[in-house]
């Protein structure tokens, strides 16, 4: 799995890279099943828009998004929609 972190108008810091990098960890079942993962940091006026793209080995693709305040309550959040995500996908491939 290739994860790529990006900022928009904010300089991702170590921090920041460890706190994702805590909660890939959750997602070390489905490892095998995405090929990539491209994480969106954008900061504005109005807090954090924190943006996911998963692509699957399959060819499926999800795009999720989340606006927050906190940074770190945006990614718990994020991760949270995105282990449901791709639990669906993971069960959609084991029922055909």
């Amino acid at each position: 799995m290739n994860v790529d972190i990006r900022g928009v108008h904010y300089d991702v810091s170590d921090n920041t890279k460890d706190h994702v990098e805590k909660k890939l960890k959750r997602l070390g079942y489905a490892e095998e099943l995405i090929v990539d993962l491209l994480l969106t940091i954008a900061h504005d006026k109005n807090g954090y828009v924190i943006e996911a793209t998963v692509n699957f080995k399959w060819g499926n693709s999800a795009h999720i998004k989340v606006d927050t305040f906190d940074l770190f309550k945006g990614i718990d959040n994020l991760f949270n929609k995105l282990d449901n995500k791709i639990a669906k996908e993971k069960e959609k491939i084991q029922g055909h």
